[in-house]
């Protein structure tokens, strides 16, 4: 019998209940640790709209009230944070970001190790939540670390589904569908990983006999994700789409990138495009055609913003077309940029962001000036030196191991190692080479690589001890 089934003697289980519920709280805590530092949880400007929508959207959805909301953010978390907050205070959404965390490790550790798993829990969290990003993630009022959070669920209910209650399939089953929801490079991630999967069973008969179920499940639930989207904006904005109206971020990367610049000005001498009236000033980032104030994207009209998405796919093909080299080029020395540039960032002050907490939140502004946030003194950059160190010396770890883990069969750990590396390299490409590059967008997902490593090294310490006991028995003997 493997560790991972060992019988557990029936009288100790309320006890061990209680302990591993105690750890799993002394954990969330210890995951909060940058809002404690800050003295308040930390915002981003993107904090104010998911706040801000949360009221509207429930009351077009249950109450048939249509106001003003948000379409750029995700209509599903700003609905699950809203029982939380109520337009009161954002602590709230910390604790479930860092308990779910906390809850998904828990699950991560139990799954690899068999002995001392508090400990090793406990110890674990201490590690990643010093060394790693995940704190800082957890303790942000985005819902970037829901990212992570989906991609450990996908391997539990693949790979680890046998140490799994019925409860526990179903919660994870839960946060796979609101994870996806939660942003669309979460949705587009869980796709990416379903098709992995999918290969996987198509290739091998082994994979397809243990992992079918899980891949099957996790799948579902991904179609279900998109399905209750297309249904949302369908209601919200009278459109059958995914993103009901984002703004032209591939124009702009093409345009950024200059293979997207060099075909305007070729050839908007003969093309109606409502982007030709921009071809003498097109600037030279993403960031400036769509949020500087006086932009392309963010200065134009309504009826001028719609043009402007109707153009970008047209504008995107066409540029494809006639500069594929360039294109390619470029995307893929941004995605690169992306894959390397994880600090620990963003945790600075906004005046709009500032000024604008008491619309979504009442006598918010106040607490918010006691923080380091709001006097740009957050100290990150220490930690995010820590971080990028943590993160060299663990893909070293998980690239020497893997060749041992596949020939011992430590397929859990192997199953890990299959989603949260391609996860990694995906997310460069799906943020860097097609939005744009941000040290915030790898940083959220960075992480899975120490929390990868660190299991590793546990359950090959374990394996050392067991071996190394069970030779000292047969010399007793």
């Amino acid at each position: 019998m493997s560790a991972n089934h060992s019988p557990v003697p029936a009288e100790t289980l309320p006890g061990q209940r209680k302990r591993h519920i105690f750890a799993i709280f002394f954990a969330a805590i210890g995951l909060c640790w940058p809002a404690f530092l800050n003295r308040y949880p930390l915002l981003y400007p993107d904090s104010i709209t998911y706040i801000g929508d949360g009221r509207a959207i429930a009351a077009a959805l249950f109450l048939h009230r249509f106001g003003h909301f948000g379409w750029q953010r995700s209509a599903f978390y700003s609905l699950g944070i809203l029982p939380l907050h109520w337009n009161r205070s954002p602590w709230p959404i910390v604790g479930l970001h860092a308990l779910l965390t906390a809850w998904v490790l828990w699950l991560v550790v139990r799954s690899i190790v068999s002995r001392g798993r508090t400990r090793s829990y406990l110890l674990i969290v201490c590690f990643l939540s010093a060394l790693s990003s995940v704190a800082w993630f957890a303790s942000f009022v985005v819902p970037d670390i829901l990212g992570p959070a989906l991609y450990l669920s996908i391997y539990l209910l693949v790979f680890a589904r046998e140490t799994l209650s019925r409860t526990e399939r179903w919660l994870l089953a839960a946060l796979v569908w609101w994870g996806c929801l939660a942003h669309s490079t979460h949705l587009l991630l869980g796709v990416c990983v379903c098709v992995l999967l999918g290969g996987l069973l198509v290739l091998s008969r082994r994979a397809r006999m243990r992992f079918w179920r899980g891949t099957a499940q996790v799948s579902a639930i991904v179609v279900l994700a998109v399905a209750s989207q297309l249904a949302l904006n369908l209601f919200l904005f009278g459109r059958l789409s995914l993103d009901a109206g984002r703004p032209p971020l591939l124009m702009a990367r093409v345009i950024a990138d200059g293979p997207g610049r060099l075909y305007l000005e070729q050839n908007c001498p003969h093309l109606p495009w409502s982007i030709c009236k921009h071809v003498a000033n097109l600037p030279e980032s993403e960031d400036d055609f769509l949020w500087l104030p006086t932009g392309i994207f963010s200065g134009a009209t309504e009826a001028e913003k719609q043009q402007l998405r109707r153009e970008e796919m047209p504008l995107v093909l066409a540029t494809v077309r006639a500069f594929p080299r360039e294109q390619l080029r470029a995307s893929l020395k941004n995605a690169w940029q992306q894959l390397l540039y994880f600090e620990i960032a963003d945790f600075g002050n906004s005046s709009w962001m500032e000024s604008s907490l008491n619309r979504v939140m009442p006598g918010a502004e106040a607490s918010y000036r006691r923080s380091l946030q709001s006097r740009n003194e957050v100290p990150s950059d220490f930690f995010s030196d820590l971080a990028e160190w943590t993160v060299g010396g663990s893909l070293l770890v998980v690239v020497g191991m893997m060749p041992l883990l596949w020939r011992w069969r430590a397929w859990r750990l192997c199953g890990m190692a299959l989603i949260v590396l391609p996860v990694i390299g995906l997310n460069a490409v799906l943020t860097g080479a097609l939005s744009g590059i941000d040290a915030r967008y790898q940083a959220r997902v960075v992480w899975l690589v120490p929390l990868l490593a660190v299991m590793v090294v546990v359950w090959g310490m374990e394996r050392y001890w067991v071996g190394r006991r069970a030779a000292s028995s047969k010399g007793v003997r």
